[in-house]
C-alpha cells in the first residue's frame, strides 16, 4: 500500500507541476495580450493624430499652396530656402526662445515655491491647494480675457497702483513690457498642475533620510539642498520638459491680447504661422514655419534628456 501511496503522490505532484507550467504559459501570452490591448489606442492615436498629420505638414510645406486660387504647386526645398533668409521668422523664434526661457524660469520656481509651502501640515491645507490649483482648469481664452481688464491702461492692476502714487504702464502696449505681461499671465494659469507635480515629489521624499541629515547637523537649507532637490530631479526633469513644450506653441495669450504687438515684439513664432497660413493664405510656407518649430523644440527637448545624466538622481 504504501508503494502504490507513494506512486499516487509521485503522479499527483507531477501533475500538479506540469499543469502549474502549462498554466504560466497561458497568463504570460494573455499578459501580453492585455498589454498590447492598453498601448494600442495610445500607439493608434499617436500614428493617427501626430505621425500622420506632421507627415502631410511636410507634403506641403514641399508646395506652394493658396486654398483661395487653388493653386497646389511642388517647389520642393524653396520654401525652406525661404525660411533660411527671413528675418522675421528668425526674429520670431528668438522672440519665442526668450518667452520660453522666462515663462519657465518663473513657472518651475513659482511652482517648486508653493509646493513646499503647500507640503506643511497645516489646517485648511487642502482649500489652498485647490485654490492654487483652480486656473488650470479655467478656459484659457476666459482666463486671459480676464486678466486683459485687469492689464488695460485704466485697468484694475493700474487704478490699485494709482492709490499708491504709481503711474503704471500701458502693459500691454509697452515693447518693453507686453511680452513679460504675457509670460506672468501664462505662468499664473499653468503653475498650479506643477505644483502638484512637484508636491507629489515632495511627499514622496523618505522623511527618514531627512531625519538622518539632520542628525548628522545639517540644517533646513542644507537638507533641502542636498537631500530634497537630488531625488525630485526626475520630477524637475518632467516638468521642465513639459513646461518648455507648452511655452513654445503658446498661442491664445498673444491672439486675444496683444495679436503679436506692439510691432512685433510678442510676434512668437507659432503666431507667425497663424498670420503666415490664414492672413497671407500661404499655407506651403506656413507648413514649412511649422516644421521649423517642430525641429527646434525636438532639438531642445533632446538637450534636456541627454543632460540629464549629469543632474537627474540615479540617472548613469
Amino acid at each position: 500500500m504504501s508503494g502504490i501511496d507513494t506512486a499516487t503522490a509521485a503522479t499527483t505532484r507531477t501533475g500538479a507541476v506540469g499543469s502549474r507550467r502549462s498554466g504560466g504559459r497561458r497568463p504570460a501570452r494573455t499578459d501580453a495580450a492585455v498589454g498590447l490591448a492598453f498601448v494600442a489606442p495610445a500607439v493608434v492615436g499617436v500614428i493617427g493624430l501626430g505621425l500622420v498629420p506632421f507627415g502631410f505638414v511636410i507634403w506641403f510645406a514641399l508646395h506652394d499652396w493658396n486654398p483661395l486660387i487653388g493653386e497646389f504647386t511642388w517647389t520642393g526645398l524653396d520654401n525652406f530656402t525661404r525660411l533660411a533668409g527671413d528675418d522675421v521668422v528668425w526674429g520670431s523664434l528668438l522672440t519665442t526662445l526668450a518667452f520660453t526661457g522666462l515663462l519657465m524660469v518663473l513657472n518651475i520656481s513659482l511652482a517648486l515655491f508653493l509646493a513646499i509651502l503647500l507640503n506643511q501640515r497645516l489646517r485648511g491645507i487642502t482649500t489652498f491647494r485647490a485654490f492654487f490649483f483652480s486656473p488650470v482648469v479655467v478656459s484659457t481664452v476666459a482666463w486671459v480675457l480676464i486678466w486683459g481688464y485687469l492689464v488695460a491702461d485704466n485697468g484694475g492692476i493700474n487704478g490699485a497702483l494709482s492709490t499708491v502714487g504709481i503711474d503704471g504702464p500701458n502693459w500691454l502696449r509697452d515693447a518693453t513690457w507686453a511680452l513679460v505681461t504675457v509670460v506672468v499671465i501664462q505662468v499664473f494659469k499653468g503653475v498650479g498642475m506643477n505644483m502638484i507635480l512637484f508636491l507629489a515629489a515632495l511627499q514622496g521624499v523618505p522623511p527618514e533620510l531627512k531625519e538622518a541629515a539632520r542628525i548628522d547637523g545639517a540644517g533646513a537649507w542644507r537638507t533641502f539642498r542636498s537631500v530634497t532637490i537630488p531625488l525630485i530631479t526626475p520630477t524637475i526633469l518632467l516638468v521642465s520638459i513639459v513646461t518648455m513644450i507648452a511655452a513654445m506653441d503658446v498661442f491664445v495669450p498673444i491672439q486675444v491680447l496683444t495679436s503679436g504687438g506692439p510691432g512685433r515684439s510678442t510676434t512668437v513664432i507659432s503666431y507667425l504661422l497663424y498670420q503666415t497660413a490664414f492672413r497671407q493664405n500661404d499655407f506651403g510656407y506656413a507648413a514649412a514655419i511649422g516644421v521649423l518649430l517642430f525641429v527646434v523644440t525636438l532639438a531642445l527637448t533632446l538637450v534636456q534628456w541627454q543632460s540629464r545624466r549629469r543632474w537627474v538622481h540615479d540617472e548613469v
